[in-house]
């Protein structure tokens, strides 16, 4: 075994750095003995430095975290402070300075990844972000490394914990959004502004990291489609349940099916309760993966917490020093394909839409033209009526969402139609 330890730099000491620093230092042994060499914390950039921070030498703790990152003798950058700046500034330093990057930040990648990945190249350094994603479940090694000789056609996923745990608590008590997000936040798995979970923000960083490293090809957050969950009631789980589905805020990405662009976008979904993300409950997340060869598989744990999240960073944190030791890198960015993203419009699924109509003869034969009229389908109708006025349910076969779009603002136009009480995609067939 080398002697010389290998020494890491820790930017950020919150939930995620604290756990990071602590397994560091309580598994030290074994951490040595799979490396091949010791790990030494050499520095802890914070921004309180008078906080006490149980296990870790006060003489590690700088508020100047980019002297740290720029002394030369650091080998792998820890970076868990997530958003946009200082994280670039000071990744980017790391690279230049000669240390290898371990990385939490999502909201950094989905926008930057490409520009990191070629610096990281450029200086002959790993970039590993396993925690970016989804917490402690191993998911970007798997897709990088594990399904590497395979086409990988489909991602389709539950990545934040705070939605699934509403949503879950919405089905299982018939609660609203509003109480269902109160006791969300009173368990601690809400944030005091939930607005990045809830409007699917956090989702669509998720999103594009996956189905970059999925299809091979470059996908930025804006190019992600975006829908919150914060109009879901319980009516719509009424009508699930009637369905046979339940409801999830997905993140899914697709390769089309002629092999020339892919799409990826989050939003809720009707999700039949045979398939496996149904079940997932509470705040797990859930990802399921379709590819040529391996077929369907599905990766499932917790997304997110101190522990789970340090997890996956210790994990990159073995492989990249593994790395450094044999003079080698890992694998990097891999976008050979540059297939494009296709826009919203062009997506095809199935689509359930609630209507409320006048409770009279011939609305139904008025609305199915105008389905006819637009090009979609029609797989069932439910109709239900009271004292002049009724509910009408329709679910289509597979609809581009142009054709949808198209189609709604011409039922609006119709003098029985009251109104449009919800639209909500159906996935998971």
């Amino acid at each position: 075994m080398r002697t010389r330890p290998l020494k890491v730099a820790l930017l950020g000491c919150g939930v995620v750095g604290s756990e990071v620093a602590r397994i560091m230092t309580t598994h030290a042994d074994d951490l040595a003995a799979r490396i091949g060499a010791p790990v030494e914390l050499a520095g802890v950039a914070v921004r309180r430095p008078s906080k006490v921070r149980a296990g870790i030498d006060p003489d590690l703790v700088t508020t100047d975290a980019t002297a740290l990152v720029k002394r030369g003798d650091i080998d792998v950058v820890v970076e868990v402070i997530g958003g946009i700046e200082p994280a670039r500034s000071l990744i980017t330093t790391a690279f230049e300075h000669g240390a290898s990057v371990v990385s939490a930040n999502k909201a950094l990648l989905a926008q930057d990844g490409a520009a990191l990945h070629a610096l990281a190249e450029e200086h002959k350094r790993d970039l590993y972000y396993e925690a970016a994603v989804a917490g402690a479940i191993p998911l970007i090694r798997p897709l990088r490394e594990s399904l590497a000789g395979d086409k990988v056609n489909r991602v389709l996923g539950i990545v934040n914990g705070t939605t699934n745990f509403i949503l879950d608590k919405m089905d299982s008590t018939g609660a609203g959004y509003q109480e269902a997000l109160d006791e969300a936040t009173a368990l601690g798995y809400a944030e005091a502004d939930p607005t990045a979970d809830v409007e699917g923000f956090d989702a669509a960083a998720k999103a594009a990291i996956l189905a970059g490293i999925a299809f091979h090809t470059r996908v930025r957050l804006d190019d992600v489609y975006r829908e919150g969950m914060t109009e879901v009631t319980a009516a719509d789980f009424a009508s699930a349940k009637n369905m046979g589905c339940t409801i999830k805020l997905l993140a899914i990405c697709e390769r089309a099916a002629d092999g020339e662009s892919v799409t990826a976008r989050v939003h809720p979904a009707m999700i039949p309760l045979s398939h496996p993300l149904a079940s997932v409950r509470g705040a797990y997340n859930a990802v399921f993966v379709e590819s040529d060869a391996a077929g369907q598989l599905m990766f499932y744990g917790p997304g997110a917490g101190g522990a789970p999240t340090a997890s996956a960073v210790l994990g990159d944190l073995v492989a990249v020093c593994r790395n450094k030791i044999g003079g080698a890198t890992g694998p990097g960015d891999s976008a050979y394909t540059q297939l494009p993203v296709s826009p919203m419009g062009e997506v095809v699924t199935r689509y359930h839409i609630s209507l409320d109509v006048a409770d009279k003869p011939g609305v139904l034969a008025q609305v199915a033209t105008v389905f006819a009229e637009h090009g979609v389908s029609i797989d069932t109708v439910r109709q239900q009526g009271k004292d002049g006025e009724a509910s009408l349910v329709v679910v289509t076969h597979r609809a581009s969402d142009a054709s949808l779009g198209g189609t709604v603002e011409a039922l609006r136009s119709l003098d029985t139609v009251r109104g449009v009480a919800s639209i909500m995609r159906v996935e998971g067939e």
